[in-house]
């Protein structure tokens, strides 16, 4: 055989190897390329949902904070309407029969919000509350209400905190118009001070929960 032949036969064998890795490249991309695409799509649904659930989280989160948040600064409203309805109650008694005198009437606020401690005793009314008796009792309660819900978010040691303020802020109200000025500076006091650690765990505790 000529050289020329051999030469013709090396060059179509070659073209028929190139031709049959071609294919071969050809049907590995037919099949593994689909596949390849399906994986990513796969990759990426889980990624997305992923990050979809975690900016759920993060919603989910900032608002329960929020909520938090709302419930302690209407706690702080409530503390001191309670505060100055009960120095309401305590004056109007002042104008009209003197400093520590026994009230016309002393309400007793209702059946407590916070805690299972039996209702504080106290004076018996004589005659119809006054409207700020109504509204200091009111004040009570809703102070009770707002207690309640951050209470029941947090451990004993707190709940036990926020019932011992519900009875003495009842406490308060309910003799008002009856107990000396300093019999209530004391009591303010001791309240003062269960009401400010109160409400520095409830600020804690709402930024914990962003």
């Amino acid at each position: 055989m000529s050289e020329d032949a051999r030469a013709t036969d090396s060059h179509r064998e070659s073209a028929a190897d190139s031709t049959s890795r071609q294919q071969a490249i050809r049907a590995a991309m037919v099949t593994w390329f689909p596949m390849l695409i399906a994986v990513l799509s796969l990759i990426t649904s889980i990624f997305n949902g992923y990050l979809n659930n975690k900016f759920v989280n993060t919603i989910r989160g900032r608002l329960t904070q929020s909520e938090y948040m709302s419930t302690c600064r209407e706690t702080i409203d409530a503390y001191f309407q309670v505060k100055y309805r009960a120095g309401v109650v305590a004056r109007a008694n002042a104008a009209v029969s003197g400093v520590g005198s026994p009230a016309a009437g002393v309400t007793t606020v209702g059946s407590p919000a916070v805690g299972s401690s039996p209702p504080v005793s106290t004076a018996q009314a004589s005659g119809p509350p006054s409207a700020a008796d109504i509204e200091a009792g009111n004040a009570v309660a809703r102070f009770g209400a707002l207690a309640t819900y951050l209470a029941n978010l947090r451990d004993e040691k707190i709940r036990a905190s926020y019932t011992e303020l519900y009875w003495i802020l009842d406490r308060l109200v309910a003799t008002a118009a009856s107990s000396t000025p300093d019999e209530r500076r004391q009591a303010i006091a001791k309240a003062d001070a269960i009401f400010y650690a109160l409400n520095a765990d409830c600020i804690k505790a709402a930024e914990v929960r962003g």
